[in-house]
């Protein structure tokens, strides 16, 4: 078989366009600014992952309503503004801000990839366009949570209670009380935490 001329090739490629083109979206703000607008906010653990979805299995609901103890969400391929599946590994554990899937998207879907679309009305998408997630670590969280710069997923911070997160989701408290927990001093907090576990072991 002969081999096409590399100018012909290179032509080709550039009447066809790029196979995946990139996402273009603007920032949305952190995830105080943005949970607001989900349609689910939950903290879980996942517990499956194919294709460019993953399977959360739900600990803690902290905005809507679902009746479903794990929940299938939907991530990036083509040019869909969403995070790369690879961030989030089986075991993992996350708070994240949901869209639910909906309506049926043309081209969306195809039964010849069905772990690779668009997603399936009644699941969920995570968008990349502002701070949609953040790590969890047992009962404290991080990431671009509050005050943080645009498109930094692990901005510095001292990690925040979840408690607390889900308190300034209930409106018991403001998020500028947020931002003064995220900029505590660690060895403060840890002090803090050392203090509390002496005095209930003492009692």
């Amino acid at each position: 078989m002969r081999r096409l001329p590399l100018w012909v090739m290179l032509l080709w490629l550039g009447a066809t366009g790029p196979l995946h083109a990139e996402c273009e979206c603007l920032w949305q703000g952190s995830f105080v600014e943005v949970q607001a607008d989900a349609d689910l906010v939950v903290s879980g653990t996942v517990i499956a992952a194919k294709g460019n979805s993953i399977d959360l299995g739900i600990d803690r609901l902290l905005r809507g309503d679902t009746d479903q103890p794990d929940i299938r969400i939907w991530l990036k391929t083509a040019d869909y503004c969403r995070p790369e599946p690879e961030l989030f590994p089986v075991g993992s554990s996350w708070v994240m801000a949901l869209q639910s899937i909906s309506a049926e998207v043309p081209g969306g879907f195809s039964p010849h990839t069905p772990n690779i679309s668009y997603g399936r009305v009644g699941d969920y998408a995570l968008s990349s366009c502002g701070g949609f997630w953040l790590s969890r670590s047992g009962e404290w969280v991080s990431g671009n949570l509050v005050q943080a710069p645009r498109w930094e997923r692990e901005p510095p911070m001292t990690p925040v209670l979840l408690d607390l997160v889900a308190a300034y989701i209930d409106g018991e408290i403001t998020a500028q009380a947020l931002a003064e927990a995220s900029r505590e001093d660690p060895a403060a907090r840890e002090l803090l935490l050392d203090t509390k576990a002496f005095l209930r072991e003492s009692h």
